[in-house]
């Protein structure tokens, strides 16, 4: 087939036109459609998931062992989205709405029981009018794994089964509006696309988010982490200041924020932050690879849950390993590559802590 060379001239423009030259670009479209926007139907679906396993568990066509196993994936997919908390769900008091962490007053399960014995015939309508406190995975987890709660006792399983329902659907309705604004004609995917836009003036600006998101999730684990181990408490392990201790699903959830911390850094095709980052930069992108294996095998490695890691002295140096291994991740993104992409960091949602 022959073409104009007129035709041919207006194909080519069309086609970069398709094709950004700009890498900063490039790089906030490949991790919008290659890991992000996965990352948040993946953080959806978990949560269609548990609205029906609750509704299954409760009407006796589900057992505990497998509404437990759904709980675990929906909490594992909440931890992988935590490194992309840029957009609708890192506004407002969403997040809180899903995770309340840390409880250092253990109110969660004081919540939880004035709210049921306050209610007990308890609606999804009433639970969006309470406290973020017992709208979210945490206290699912409390009902389903604290050793006080039988839930393979009838009467027990009645009292607290409005609540998981009605936490199900919360989660749910939550998670599908985040996504429908991530998927939205001029929502945050198509503001980390198409530049200008009314938040970010330039490509430059949402890759510089990006990081920024990258950097306050990664020193976010090492919170996870610390506290529990005792570094803001001289040394005096904080056991029920872990993520996830009832479930003891600290480490497996740090894990799946490390996976999407990485995905960020790699990109679905090596076309991620790590993109951006020139031949002079070759030693730091291998550092950084190197660190982030370091990380990966030392949870891969862990034979323990966290729980019994802070309960002798072999489990805590596994555990501080862990912590300064992940703090070196950290330290090399706030650093080095934020000094190598001439990024200003500033603020850190996670200082004051």
């Amino acid at each position: 087939m022959i073409r104009s060379p007129l035709a041919f001239t207006l194909l080519t423009l069309t086609l970069a036109g398709c094709s950004p030259s700009d890498p900063h670009q490039q790089v906030s479209q490949a991790l919008t459609d290659g890991v992000l926007l996965p990352i948040y139907s993946a953080w959806h679906e978990a949560d269609r998931q548990l609205a029906v396993s609750a509704q299954g568990f409760c009407a006796g066509t589900q057992n505990l062992a497998e509404t437990r196993r759904v709980f675990l994936s929906a909490q594992s997919a909440w931890a992988g989205v935590q490194p992309a908390l840029i957009g609708p769900l890192a506004e407002g008091n969403r997040a809180w709405q899903i995770q309340f962490w840390p409880d250092k007053k253990n109110l969660v399960a004081r919540q939880v029981e004035a709210l049921i014995n306050s209610k007990p015939e308890l609606t999804p309508a009433d639970l969006n009018k309470s406290s973020v406190v017992v709208q979210g995975l945490t206290a699912y987890e409390y009902v389903l794994f604290d050793p006080a709660i039988d839930l393979n006792n009838g009467t027990q399983k009645a009292r607290y089964c409005p609540l998981l329902i009605a936490i199900g659907e919360h989660q749910n309705v939550l998670a599908a509006n985040v996504l429908s604004q991530w998927q939205s004609q001029n929502g945050i995917g198509a503001q980390l696309k198409r530049f200008p836009n009314e938040r970010f003036a330039d490509a430059q600006e949402a890759v510089a988010e990006l990081l920024r998101t990258q950097v306050n999730a990664l020193d976010g684990l090492k919170k996870k982490l610390g506290t529990p181990l005792g570094r803001q408490s001289k040394g005096q392990p904080q056991p029920y200041q872990a993520d996830a201790w009832r479930s003891n699903a600290s480490l497996t959830n740090l894990a799946a924020s490390l996976a999407s911390a990485e995905r960020l850094w790699l990109g679905a095709e090596q076309d991620g932050l790590s993109a951006l980052l020139s031949g002079e930069h070759s030693d730091l992108k291998a550092r950084i690879d190197a660190a982030y294996s370091d990380t990966r095998q030392r949870l891969a490695a862990a034979q323990r849950p966290l729980s019994e890691l802070l309960r002798d002295e072999a489990g805590m140096q596994e555990a501080n390993a862990l912590y300064d291994s992940l703090n070196a991740l950290h330290r090399l993104h706030e650093v080095e590559v934020a000094k190598a992409l001439g990024i200003q960091l500033g603020f850190n949602a996670h200082d004051g802590d």
